[in-house]
């Protein structure tokens, strides 16, 4: 073999069971996908069966071509990253510059639809009595009588015709007047038709002379309400007389400022940026909530790793007895689930009925106020966060400390420094860069810890004078969350979640991109030591 020869390893080849298989499993995804793709174009999906259609495309790719065989271990995962990931972020960036949110959940061709099925009783109009009755094939007649006594028979398609009971093809009267029966028709019973979905969406009779059941006793001639106008994008009340003009997604009188339900999505530019960072109703106790945001989570990292660190120190004596048990012990926050940690710590600092209440009135006769005052509700908040987290940052740094070279503090004792020096020299710039990294992502992890302040607190105690719900201990993305779900009579607002989404993530952004600087001043002081 000459010098300059490669090594190719032998192609794979395919038995025909192991093809089936993976033919079988393509052509089932593909069926399925593309139902899914069908039903999500029906129903106005079009963002939707568009990624889906690029993840099946890049399934499809992957798994026919043998060029892209190496990428078949991983397509489960690329498929999921794309449909859960990048597309909830696609996603998001889109609708922050929409009106999506209550009232404005569905397509225009939707809301028009919804809206054109609005109908009115004109003053020339007639008012019925009526009675329903069905075929076997689920066809429905209504039997319909008005004021003056006279009764009429009207069928879908069809003009009412005066009739009464005994005529050819209607049975005798009961005692109401009613046919008990009509020729291929079964009387329906009053309860079951008027809890009959169908019922009241069936035009009875003929265009421009159609009757419609409006309740449970009446039917009437009633006509469409709104009439629409694609010349000019608007809507006609018939009935008032009334023009309403689609602006920002909603059909508004310009004379009385009167809108149409449902509305639809519309662009809207940086309109929900604009409100949340101009709006002084939004913008009130932003600045309080942003300064509390950036202290909560440097508290909780320098709280949390400073407790887990002393106590990895002190079990990294070799003389300490019984360390595992200890170590045991003290893992045991870890192990239980957080809204159950949560939960516990919410019952204990109860003011009335909490043991740490109760403990701390019967020792020092005082109760805190955890969850009325600001200073108590927000120290509650680093207690809870500090019980949670110090095991973490125990554990790693019991790693990270067992990586140090012993020679470096032989060569510290030999040159007379003291364990403080030693530790601050050496310990702490080594374990820095190790931990760094995980401090930033800590960071960042309670930048966003929206399940300890919504299920302790729920962001309270309230800011005084706040014109929207806005408390002590809330972060940004739980003020997010009243804004944008549980402000009184907002209604849901999606578009502008996902505007404040983006501005927090900018600030996280930014806020990470800064401590990355200090990480790299970290590796600076492990070099020098």
């Amino acid at each position: 073999m000459s010098a300059t020869s490669t090594f190719n390893p032998p192609k794979t080849q395919q038995t025909p069971f192991f093809s089936l298989i993976r033919w079988f499993f393509i052509l089932t995804f593909n069926f399925g996908v593309i139902g899914f793709i069908y039903q999500a174009l029906q129903l106005g999906y079009m963002q939707l069966a568009g990624v889906v259609t690029t993840v099946s495309i890049l399934v499809n790719v992957i798994l026919i071509f043998s060029w892209a065989s190496p990428y078949r271990w991983m397509v489960i995962g690329l498929a999921f990253m794309i449909l859960f990931t990048v597309y909830p972020l696609i996603f998001t960036i889109s609708i922050a510059f929409t009106n999506y949110g209550d009232g404005h959940l569905l397509s225009q061709a939707q809301a028009l639809e919804v809206i054109q099925r609005e109908s009115y009783l004109p003053k020339t109009g007639k008012a019925y009595r009526w009675t329903a009755y069905q075929s076997p094939d689920g066809n429905y007649v209504l039997w319909l009588q008005d004021q003056d006594g006279q009764s009429y028979l009207v069928r879908e398609g069809s003009a009412p015709v005066a009739a009464k009971a005994g005529d050819p093809g209607i049975g005798e009267a009961d005692a109401n007047g009613i046919p008990k029966s009509i020729e291929g028709f079964t009387r329906l019973n009053p309860i079951l038709a008027a809890t009959d979905a169908k019922l009241p969406q069936i035009k009875f009779g003929v265009e421009g002379q159609t009757i419609q059941i409006r309740s449970p006793s009446e039917a009437a001639e009633l006509r469409p309400r709104y009439v629409y106008d694609s010349a000019t994008n608007s809507l006609t009340d018939q009935e008032s007389g009334e023009i309403f003009y689609a602006i920002d997604g909603t059909y508004t009188s310009r004379t009385s400022g009167k809108q149409i339900v449902p509305g639809y999505q519309s662009f809207v530019g940086v309109r929900n940026f604009s409100d949340f960072l101009q709006s002084q109703a939004l913008r009130g106790p932003l600045l309080q909530i942003l300064t509390w945001n950036i202290i909560f989570p440097l508290l909780s990292v320098v709280s949390t790793f400073s407790l887990g660190l002393a106590i990895a120190l002190l079990f990294n004596d070799a003389a300490m007895p019984f360390k595992r048990l200890f170590r045991t012990l003290l893992l045991v926050p870890y192990t239980i689930p957080t809204v159950i940690t949560i939960l516990i710590w919410r019952g204990m600092m109860n003011p009335d009925l909490g043991i740490i209440n109760q403990l701390t009135r019967s020792l020092l006769g005082f109760s805190p106020p955890w969850t009325s005052e600001p200073i108590w509700a927000q120290a509650a908040i680093l207690l809870i966060n500090l019980w949670l987290g110090y095991p973490y940052f125990m554990l790693i740094s019991s790693g990270a400390l067992r990586s140090i070279p012993a020679d470096l503090y032989e060569a510290a004792t030999i040159d007379g420094a003291s364990s403080w020096q030693a530790f601050r020299t050496i310990t702490l710039p080594l374990l820095l860069v190790a931990v760094g990294p995980l401090l930033i992502a800590s960071y960042i992890y309670n930048f966003n810890n929206f399940g300890l302040i919504y299920l302790f607190i729920g962001g309270g105690p309230p800011i005084v004078g706040a014109t929207t719900q806005a408390g002590h201990t809330d972060i940004l993305i739980s003020y997010v969350y009243k804004l944008a779900f549980a402000s009184g009579g907002r209604g849901v607002q999606y578009g502008l979640a996902s505007a404040i989404s983006i501005v927090v993530f900018s600030i996280v952004a930014t806020l990470t991109l800064i401590q990355f600087r200090f990480t790299n001043m970290w590796e600076e002081m492990s070099r020098n030591a």
